[in-house]
C-alpha cells in the first residue's frame, strides 16, 4: 500500500467515524425530544437510513438550534441534580460531641468498655 492510497484510506475512515458520532447525536435527539410525535419520529428514523448524508444534513440545518437547546437542558438538569445531591450528602450532620459522650456514657454504664476508654471518647468529643 504506498502512501496515498493510506491516506486516503485514513482520511475516509476520519469521515465514517465523523458520520456516525453525527448519526448517534441526532438519535439521541430524536428520542431525547418530548415534544416531537411518535410518528415523526418514525419519520425521521427512516429518512435517515434510506438518505443517510441528505437526512442527516437537512436534520442539522432544520432542527439543529433545538437540538442545542436540548443538549444544554439536559446538561443542566444534570449539573442541578449532582448539586444537589452533593448538598444533601455534605448536610449530614456528624454526631456531636454531646451524642458523642451520652452513647459513651450508655457504653460504659452497660460494661461494654472501661472509665479509661470512656475518658480517652470524653477527651476526644471536647477538644
Amino acid at each position: 500500500m504506498d502512501f496515498w492510497s493510506f491516506f486516503w484510506l485514513l482520511v475516509w475512515s476520519f469521515c465514517f467515524v465523523a458520520y456516525l458520532m453525527i448519526l448517534f447525536h441526532i438519535f439521541g435527539d430524536l428520542f431525547r425530544d418530548r415534544e416531537l410525535g411518535g410518528f415523526a419520529k418514525v419519520l425521521w428514523v427512516i429518512v435517515l437510513i434510506v438518505f443517510p448524508f441528505l437526512s442527516a444534513l437537512v436534520y442539522l440545518v432544520v432542527r439543529g438550534h433545538g437540538m442545542a437547546d436540548r443538549e444544554m437542558a439536559s446538561a443542566e438538569r444534570q449539573r442541578a441534580a449532582q448539586e444537589d445531591y452533593i448538598r444533601s450528602v455534605a448536610a449530614k450532620p456528624a454526631y456531636s460531641p454531646t451524642d458523642q459522650l451520652s452513647q459513651a456514657k450508655s457504653l460504659l454504664d452497660s460494661g461494654a468498655i472501661s472509665q479509661e476508654e470512656y475518658s480517652q471518647i470524653k477527651a476526644r468529643a471536647l477538644s
